[in-house]
């Protein structure tokens, strides 16, 4: 088995929000279930745990969308595929195009993935 070296966030969110992702610029994001793919070359779980922190300076396109207070991760899972090999295994609509893959290579057009609404 590979070391962990990617992630992935399952991200609810409550209600529509209006939102600056850095210098992306303004979006609107629907309300429901998103998945977020990162990683990290070393300190996987620090990078992880400053994410589900509220409070911390807006570094990554992530940070801006987790700051929002109708936004929460709801779980995180660990892989040892590359960033973008478990990125493009997830079926979901872009809603940012860029978010999370400014160093992209491999197409992906974003890291973040939009699931659809929440059933409740």
């Amino acid at each position: 088995m590979r070391a962990a070296i990617t992630y992935q966030l399952r991200i609810d969110v409550k209600r529509p929000i209006r939102l600056r992702v850095g210098r992306l610029g303004h979006f609107l994001f629907p309300a429901g279930r998103y998945v977020y793919t990162g990683s990290a070359k070393r300190n996987l779980e620090a990078r992880i745990a400053r994410h589900l922190r509220k409070e911390k300076a807006l570094r990554w396109h992530i940070d801006w969308l987790l700051s929002a207070s109708a936004v929460k991760v709801t779980a995180v899972t660990r892989s040892g595929e590359g960033e973008c090999a478990l990125n493009q295994m997830v079926v979901g609509r872009v809603v940012v195009q860029g978010f999370g893959a400014s160093d992209c290579r491999n197409g992906c057009g974003s890291h973040l993935r939009y699931l659809g609404g929440i059933r409740t």
